[in-house]
């Protein structure tokens, strides 16, 4: 009897040596291929427009053509964006997988080697279809650091109705002047109805984007070629005064908190008479608002000089060198931008609400020339935007509504916020940049600039 459970003892411990022995193996080899049976997710930062709710909307598209592939948002209103995706980017933290940057971001960032080369995307994405001015506009060194999800320029939208009941007639390139009396002639704040919105929220990519394209026209710079700051000048001051005083006598009550988005719903919902903003919003207004027809639109609006008197932005994606998914990154922002993601928008939205500015494709088809009557508008605006000459005299720094250096972004939402406390009655012209002259001096002068 003893001899027989000894060896039935025998038999079940040597199942239970084989068992871990099974089980050693199996963790041994879990932890050499940990992505066997499990998807990567990807963490996409990105902003809270129209154009990504979309993208967000079509995503599990994506997903389901990529089984292997989890997205995660993080949607942040765009001033948070900006803060976040720095941050994330310049400590190394590889919390995104995928960030939305634009024109100021990419060349700078892909210069010091924080992002990954957008290299090797498949045959079909077709880079050579990418508009060059886009592609340019991302790139450092002919290398491109992200891919454009879309190019916006800055163009001026007005009400056909309330200018046709007026006696008003818009001209194709409109001087700030006349906008001025038109906004004078069509602003009646017992109806609700305001002569113009205009972006007054702080940010160096909010209000200053706008107020920017204004003191370009006006005959103002950022800096001179010593690199000393030229806020405190008659152009600025003309400029700044002409913008505040505007839209306190035409815009809506609490314009200083108005930025793309709120003046979107304003102009949707017939709040105003005109808007000067994004070109993007051009298919918002024309297939999403109540007033869809009877929008019109004219250029961007000049003052003493032509030049920067409209922008040039591209809401692009890039993936940052920390991200632990690479390719599945890649895989994802290649497909978003694609020629394949634009023709999912024009079936499931309309072809006016497409990504704009991107592809040559899109401006060659009839689907989107017949939708867009200001396509090729638009992409006029687009192509003819120069970062390289948008200011009267001449300049040690690149880009139109922005400078192209690091330290921008920090003294650009300073002096942002300064001329939000004039629009807010907080504070005078002359205050405001005198102490906006003062912070952008200093902050060039900090970082080695002037000699």
């Amino acid at each position: 009897m003893k001899r027989i459970q000894r060896i039935v003892w025998g038999q079940a411990r040597a199942k239970l040596a084989l068992t871990g022995v099974a089980a050693s193996v199996l963790a041994a080899s879990a932890a050499l291929v940990p992505s066997i049976g499990q998807a990567a997710t990807i963490t996409i930062a990105t902003l809270n427009n129209p154009d990504i709710i979309e993208l967000k909307k079509l995503s599990p598209a994506f997903e389901k053509a990529n089984p292997d592939i989890k997205l995660n948002w993080v949607i942040l209103e765009e001033n948070v964006l900006r803060q976040r995706a720095t941050t994330d980017i310049t400590t190394n933290s590889g919390q995104f997988d995928v960030v939305t940057i634009g024109t100021y971001e990419a060349p700078q960032w892909g210069k010091r080697g924080w992002l990954s080369p957008m290299t090797g995307l498949p045959a079909n994405y077709d880079l050579d279809d990418v508009v060059k001015t886009a592609r340019d506009g991302l790139s450092y060194n002919g290398t491109l650091y992200a891919l454009p999800f879309y190019v916006e320029s800055s163009m001026t939208y007005y009400r056909k109705d309330l200018f046709q009941a007026a006696g008003l007639k818009m001209p194709d390139q409109p001087t700030y002047d006349q906008i001025k009396q038109f906004a004078d002639k069509l602003t009646d704040k017992s109806k609700g109805q305001y002569g113009i919105c205009l972006r007054g929220k702080a940010g160096w990519g909010e209000n200053m984007a706008y107020v920017s394209t204004v003191v370009n026209t006006y005959g103002g710079e950022w800096f001179n070629e010593k690199w000393q700051a030229q806020i405190d000048s008659p152009e600025w001051h003309k400029a700044v005064t002409f913008y505040s005083d505007l839209l306190k006598n035409d815009g809506p009550p609490g314009a200083s908190s108005n930025g793309f988005n709120e003046n979107l719903t304003l102009m949707s919902s017939g709040k105003c008479a005109m808007w000067i903003d994004a070109t993007v919003a051009a298919g918002m207004l024309y297939n999403k608002s109540q007033v869809a027809d009877k929008i019109g639109f004219a250029a961007a609006p000049v003052a003493v000089a032509p030049k920067g008197s409209h922008w040039l932005w591209s809401w692009s994606l890039a993936i940052p060198k920390t991200s632990k998914q690479q390719d599945a990154a890649k895989k994802f922002a290649a497909w978003a931008t694609s020629k394949e993601y634009i023709e999912m928008v024009g079936k499931d939205e309309g072809w006016a609400s497409v990504p704009p500015g991107t592809r040559k494709s899109t401006y060659a088809r009839p689907e989107y020339k017949q939708a867009v009557p200001f396509s090729d508008f638009v992409l006029q605006a687009i192509e003819f935007a120069n970062p390289n000459d948008a200011t009267l005299h001449k300049v040690p720094y690149t880009g139109v509504q922005f400078i192209g250096i690091p330290e921008f972004q920090s003294f650009g939402t300073v002096v942002g916020q300064s001329i939000a406390g004039v629009v807010a009655g907080q504070t005078s012209v002359d205050n405001a940049l005198k102490a906006a002259n003062a912070a952008a001096d200093r902050a060039v002068k900090q970082a080695g600039y002037q000699k």
